[in-house]
């Protein structure tokens, strides 16, 4: 007997009391549709990614370029972030994302076309760059918060750690196939691949079944949403902490771009395959600090506190590393603990959302996330041409470790902790303790 309808959707696909392993979201037929186009946009977004910085480091020789060009793609999420959710929670997520993808598939022809009729210069990327992140602005919160709408909320770590995990593995193959293609037809086609690539997900969203989407409440047309987004935020510690260290890490600690092209070219004195190669080595790492995520249940705060501050601190080792070999060693480590933070902190912090107000939530996110590089990556940029690469990617971990320990100090101490340096026979060590009953009174 064929199933009945709504049989393969995502309320009866897994209840609350069934263990959730590593893939369990691929049981939402919409889910599989969803991760299988986004495989195939996914490995032309990091070919284009690749084929952009290389191209404008050889129209410039600068890092700074490179790192202009990162902060236009995107300052929109620092200007107008915020209204992208407010779209998010009034409109259907589905018949938004169709127009995005839509938009960003033909930036991506757009400068195909350019580069490969010998035309393009280097405000012509800048200004595409900035059209991406306009299209980001929407494409990011409801793209986020349509996974919530394919899985329900049982599903929604494992699914956000499933499509972290697919989005590095086309980082897997597309930087490398991006170095294979500049050196050796140009980047031009690295660039008609990315535009093509967004008719699977487009094909995809079509292909779906609307009637099996677990869909939430709208938000209607109304006057200050956007207060009343941050307002919510604001009043909750678990939502807003993590989100003040999503914004330090991000500024200052994602700025693989500057770092990777600098430490290939002035450090190690390669060309555009090795740097294709270190960017698949993070995303080893990150397609394995993803798949780990997605068999995890929830995750306290503090986790994600101490990811943040393993990242920073192998920042700050690569930084160093003797070698080439020692560098790129470094690399999925350094994945690992990137993805790792990045996901925990992404479910958790939807988790603890109230669904009506999950795409003002996320745009608030992603805007401290990715809308802090138009500061962090020009700086980063102009950091490591002046004082060197080591020295700019040393700063960009001491950075990530030291507001990781920040967060991680408020929020023990809203939590009634403190910190106890202990250096007695048997209590040796740092600890996190509760605080005596006088020191709460004292500070209530």
């Amino acid at each position: 007997m064929s199933p009945g309808p709504g049989a393969d959707s995502a309320p009866a696909s897994l209840t609350s009391t069934e263990k959730i392993s590593t893939f369990s979201s691929l049981r939402v037929r919409n889910f599989r549709i969803h991760l299988l186009g986004s495989s195939i946009s996914n490995i032309g977004t990091w070919m284009q990614r690749i084929a952009q910085d290389w191209l404008v480091h050889t129209l410039t020789g600068s890092a700074a370029a490179v790192g202009v060009t990162t902060a236009l793609q995107f300052l929109p999420m620092l200007l107008f972030g915020l209204y992208g959710g407010v779209l998010a929670d009034r409109f259907d997520k589905r018949k938004l994302l169709l127009g995005t993808q839509s938009a960003l598939g033909l930036t991506g022809l757009i400068l195909a076309a350019l580069t490969l009729s010998g035309a393009v210069e280097v405000w012509h990327v800048y200004v595409l760059a900035f059209a991406v992140g306009l299209a980001t602005v929407v494409d990011n919160p409801a793209r986020q918060a349509f996974v919530s709408e394919m899985v329900g909320p049982h599903l929604l770590r494992n699914a956000v750690s499933l499509g972290s995990a697919n989005f590095q593995s086309a980082r897997l193959i597309g930087p490398a196939v991006a170095g294979v293609v500049i050196t050796t037809v140009g980047a031009g086609w690295a660039f008609l691949y990315n535009g093509l690539s967004f008719l699977a997900p487009l094909v995809g969203l079509l292909l779906m079944r609307p009637a099996e989407l677990s869909r939430t409440r709208r938000t209607p047309r109304g006057k200050g949403q956007l207060r009343e987004g941050l307002r919510y935020v604001g009043s909750r510690p678990e939502l807003l902490w993590p989100i003040v260290l999503l914004g330090f890490v991000g500024t200052f600690g994602y700025n693989f771009p500057i770092w990777l092209v600098a430490f290939t070219d002035r450090v190690f004195h390669a060309e555009a395959g090795t740097y294709g190669l270190l960017n698949s080595l993070i995303a080893a790492g990150s397609v394995a600090g993803a798949l780990l995520a997605a068999r995890r249940g929830s995750r306290r705060t503090r986790f994600i506190v101490a990811a943040a501050a393993v990242f920073g601190v192998l920042l700050m080792v690569a930084a160093a590393a003797p070698a080439f070999v020692v560098f790129a060693a470094l690399m999925p480590l350094v994945g690992l603990a990137a993805m790792t933070f990045q996901v925990t902190a992404n479910a958790s912090i939807q988790l603890a959302s109230d669904p009506a107000m999950r795409g003002r939530v996320i745009s608030l996110m992603m805007m401290v996330f990715v809308g802090g590089t138009p500061i962090g990556a020009p700086l980063m940029g102009w950091l490591t041409d002046e004082l060197g690469a080591r020295v700019g990617l040393l700063a960009g971990g001491a950075v990530c470790a030291v507001s990781a320990v920040g967060v991680g100090l408020v929020l023990a101490r809203i939590g009634g902790l403190r910190l106890r340096v202990s250096l007695r026979a048997g209590r040796r060590g740092v600890a996190l303790v509760p605080r005596d009953p006088e020191e709460l009174t004292a500070t209530a």
